[in-house]
């Protein structure tokens, strides 16, 4: 009709019954919609035109807003719009000096004199398992100096004879030795002959103490932050694409330029955050727990683990025929054969030709995901068939086949990163490959653990904490009630169960202890009556009942929630029991979504946190004791709440004893630690 007057002048003529009373019963909707969104510009104005014509960047003015707003990719853009303001230095004002045999005695006496020294290793490779060392920055005292030992254009230092000289100066004693990221560099360095440098301060942990929740620790974006120095990326010097060289092609002049810069940024930001960790009392979590994890967890890294490729093998076939039974069954539902990876084909099968109603659209369309799909399922069997096919392709290419290509085959292990600076509440997590996201709950995921062997003459032992994160809650809040459940021995769901339902313990279901497991988790993680009806599938009105019901019978928990919240809206942060600082700005938001988000951090972080700190600790005091016990068994992995380690059959015995007295006595909490310890000659059978 052209315009909204005329479709409301001529609704008579709207065809369809329906669209014809919409528009006529909400005339005054659609009058007062178009004055709200039409642009009044009958406005007096004080300016003109031209004094709002764009001429530039105020410059630092705005770089300083860049950091800020955490745009890092946005402040060279910025900077190259505004020429001649200030702002970040480019780089440090004297460049690294390329060590070459002739001042090679004098470089190595000025290095040997001073008592702090800054490390950067120019290497081969992203892998510290596998990366070479191509050369190494320095800074010490007012100087950085670069050592080339692999350049593809000269000159080169003979490694052979430097390297020796250099390890006495790295390992001399009352010495500081810094880095960005030492766990990586003390496994590179050991690989090289170094033997096991003692690193006193890592700026990438120190950092991520300081701001668990930023979303970058790289040094480039730390120093752009912090001391206002623009490093040269790597990318920078390298190119990207099919021209990329290596770092072994660059002049020894451009890796100094990069290495020594890196070097001076890391000693630079250790004086900047030594002294920011000593204001806010977090020197201790620093020093007593990350700084000794670093060395805990490149020995975990350096030993890896042993696969049964055979086993891994067998799977992929099985897995293989699976899949092709899967898309047998999925085109016999969906009438006809179609891509079941691509997402567009998906929907249309789904929501034109089933019928199916859509749950969600995004901006590509309607949203065919996990959660979209597995409220489908009840509705028909297809969505069902996607679910199970999406999880056995991933499960395939994730783990049963690329963990073989993934051996060492130097070690002929597989050598998992542990990454300690990446989630806001301090658990470590894991990557290439991630060993932590292993279903258990599944068959197939359960499978793939069998394929994590010991070597001959050694056990797979695992010791996981139970029901860690409840137990802490019951010391954090002092409530009586899981007080002395726990101090009892009693299951604690049940006990929950008994309390929620009104029931004697004789007449609970599995089903009653199944919701209480779901409600005592729900609401340590600050759950409401929402979550919790969908989560269990009952209506909003039972779960407010259940979680009243929980409150009622658990004041210290009711009372450690609200306290929680209002120590974080008064302090900005909450803390874990070894003071490990989360902030929670935005709880005070005007925005009521994001205040509860934030809320909900703010209940749980103290509670992950701590359990958190809590494995940690107790990894530092076993790597400690199992070394000053002269035991060969060792630890692998770190899964949540489990240890899993390689354990010599002949100190099996000694090794649980002991794993079970340094994990039950790591903290001293009102309620007992307890540790369940499995063996077997594979991760599942341990488990």
């Amino acid at each position: 009709f052209g315009s909204l007057d005329a479709v409301l002048e001529r609704c008579d003529e709207i065809p369809k019954p329906s669209i014809r009373a919409c528009v006529n019963d909400n005339r005054e909707k659609a009058l007062l919609s178009r004055r709200l969104v039409t642009i009044d510009t009958d406005v007096p104005l004080d300016t003109d035109l031209e004094s709002l014509r764009f001429s530039g960047f105020a410059g630092e003015r705005a770089v300083e807003f860049m950091r800020e707003m955490e745009f890092p990719s946005l402040i060279d853009a910025v900077k190259a719009l505004s020429p001649g303001e200030a702002g970040a230095t480019a780089e440090p004002e004297t460049a690294a000096t390329v060590v070459i045999p002739e001042t090679l005695d004098r470089t190595l006496k000025t290095l040997a004199g001073e008592n702090e020294i800054a490390i950067d290793i120019g290497i081969s490779s992203v892998d510290p398992m596998t990366a070479d060392i191509v050369g190494m920055g320095f800074a010490a005292g007012g100087g950085e100096f670069y050592f080339p030992f692999g350049h593809a254009e000269g000159p080169n230092l003979d490694r052979e004879a430097v390297f020796p000289r250099l390890r006495e100066i790295l390992s001399a004693r009352k010495k500081s030795r810094l880095a960005h990221d030492v766990k990586f560099a003390r496994i590179v360095l050991k690989r090289h002959g170094f033997g096991d440098v003692d690193f006193s301060f890592d700026t990438m942990l120190a950092a991520y103490v300081l701001d668990p929740g930023s979303r970058s620790y790289d040094l480039e974006v730390l120093a752009e932050g912090c001391l206002k120095r623009s490093l040269p990326s790597l990318a920078d010097l390298t190119g990207t694409g099919r021209g990329k060289k290596t770092f072994a092609e660059l002049t020894p002049e451009d890796a100094a330029r990069y290495s020594g810069g890196r070097a001076r940024a890391a000693a630079d930001l250790a004086a900047q955050f030594a002294p920011r960790m000593e204001d806010g009392d977090l020197m201790p979590l620093y020093t007593d727990l990350e700084m000794p994890l670093a060395d805990v967890l490149a020995e975990m890294e350096m030993c890896g683990v042993r696969l049964d490729t055979a086993l891994l093998a067998g799977m992929s076939a099985e897995l293989a025929d699976g899949l092709a039974e899967l898309e047998d069954r999925i085109a016999e539902s969906a009438g006809e054969r179609f891509n079941i990876n691509s997402p567009k084909q998906l929907a249309v099968i789904l929501f034109e030709k089933l019928g199916l109603k859509p749950v969600r659209k995004g901006k590509t369309g309607y949203s065919t995901d996990i959660d979209v799909l597995t409220r489908l399922a009840a509705k028909h069997e297809l969505p069902g068939l996607i679910l199970e096919y999406r999880q056995l392709a991933k499960l395939k290419s994730t783990y049963v086949d690329a963990l073989p290509q993934m051996i060492n085959p130097e070690t002929g292990r597989v050598h998992t990163s542990f990454n300690q600076a990446v989630t806001s509440t301090g658990r470590l997590s894991s990557s290439n490959p991630n060993l932590q996201n292993i279903p258990i709950r599944t068959e197939l995921g359960r499978k793939i653990r069998q394929a994590f062997i010991a070597e001959p003459g050694y056990i797979i032992l695992s010791a996981d904490y139970s029901q860690i994160e409840l137990r802490i809650m019951a010391h954090i809040s002092r409530d009586p009630v899981l007080l002395e459940a726990f101090r009892k021995g009693e299951d604690i769901h049940s006990s929950t169960a008994s309390l929620v339902f009104g029931l004697l313990p004789g007449l609970l279901s599995p089903e009653h202890r199944r919701l209480a497991k779901v409600i005592n988790f729900g609401v340590m993680y600050g759950m409401g009556a929402h979550s919790l009806s969908e989560q269990l599938g009952i209506t909003h009105a039972e779960a407010k009942r259940y979680i009243d019901n929980y409150f009622a019978t658990h004041r210290g928990v009711r009372a450690y929630i609200d306290q929680t919240v209002r120590e974080a809206e008064e302090k900005g942060y909450v803390t874990t029991l070894l003071g490990r600082r989360r902030y929670v700005a935005d709880i005070l938001s005007t925005n009521r979504n994001v205040v509860e988000f934030a809320k909900r951090t703010a209940i749980n972080t103290p509670i992950q946190g701590s359990a958190a700190d809590l494995i940690k600790k107790s990894m530092i005091e076993l790597f400690r004791r199992l070394k000053d016990e002269g035991l060969s068994s060792y630890m692998i992995l770190q899964v949540h709440d489990e240890l899993v380690l390689e354990v010599k059959e002949s100190e099996l015995e000694r090794v649980k004893a002991l794993v079970k007295e340094v994990m039950e006595g790591a903290m001293d909490l009102a309620v007992p630690l307890v540790v369940e310890i499995g063996c077997g000659s594979q991760w599942l059978e341990a488990h």
